[in-house]
């Protein structure tokens, strides 16, 4: 098997050094991340400037590596679109330095690596770390990562679905085991920050506190990981609101006439 292994936290990140070492009993593995921080990039795509490419000294021994100028997505996509000539089986991101929870998925540049897997009809899996600390520990996490990908969860799945991992920041030995969960629901604390420049003109930060959630409800991925468990969350791209379709034509307006 021939894995592909990307990230948002740059390509030399202790995480997805932790991610390929994990990989590398499995099959082959190759790298191709951004040369830098992505975190929160989300989805994006570089369509207006090149995108540059360098081979890098990886420090796990048979993985060859790249980094990239681009996003997250950028770099699965050129390793997908011809950049890497060998076929990809599996594609893996991670493992991400803090959760990929509720909606973060729609901020988080570890998930978009695999969302842009999946629209290119590759399997999946996104791998995040609940430890937002400069000094958090990947053992316990790439051990699961190995664990997930043996089992072939991402295999068989619908088309532009992904599993995303979520890995309470535990020991091994003190992980409950794994739990198939929904989105839970985040909250939010941003603040807006102003400052001025030496210049006297107005800038703005975006701070404010880490995120929080409701982890009392059961069965999502807020609860499984607070409660000591791995969650895996299928995730579908079709974002489509089935039943608002149905309340919207029950309420007439596909026969409704364009006003002139």
């Amino acid at each position: 098997m021939h894995i592909l292994v990307s990230n948002d936290d740059g390509v030399m990140a202790p995480g997805i050094v932790a991610l390929a070492r994990a990989m590398v009993p499995l099959g082959k593995v190759t790298v191709v991340a951004p040369s830098d921080n992505q975190s929160a990039a989300g989805h994006r795509k570089t369509m207006h400037k090149p995108l540059r490419v360098n081979r890098v000294k990886f420090p796990v021994e048979g993985v060859t590596a790249y980094s990239t100028s681009g996003s997250p997505s950028d770099s699965v996509a050129l390793a997908l679109l011809g950049f890497i000539a060998e076929p990809i089986d599996l594609v893996v991101s991670g493992i991400n330095r803090g959760p990929n929870q509720g909606q973060d998925l729609t901020y988080s540049g570890t998930v978009s690596a695999a969302f842009e897997a999946v629209i290119w009809r590759k399997p999946a899996v996104a791998f995040s770390l609940c430890d937002h600390s400069e000094d958090a520990e990947y053992d316990a996490a790439a051990e699961i990562a190995r664990q997930v990908v043996a089992l072939k969860l991402y295999e068989n799945l619908p088309p532009l679905t992904l599993l995303n991992v979520n890995v309470p920041a535990l020991p091994l030995d003190e992980i409950r085991g794994f739990k198939i969960t929904r989105q839970g629901l985040r909250q939010y604390n941003d603040e807006l920050v102003e400052r001025l420049d030496p210049s006297g003109r107005p800038y703005y930060w975006i701070g404010g506190g880490a995120p929080t959630g409701d982890v009392t409800e059961e069965g999502t991925d807020l609860w499984a990981t607070d409660q000591g468990y791995v969650s895996i969350t299928p995730i579908d791209l079709d974002m489509t609101s089935y039943a608002v379709i149905k309340d919207l034509e029950a309420r007439g307006i596909a026969e409704l006439k364009i006003a002139l």
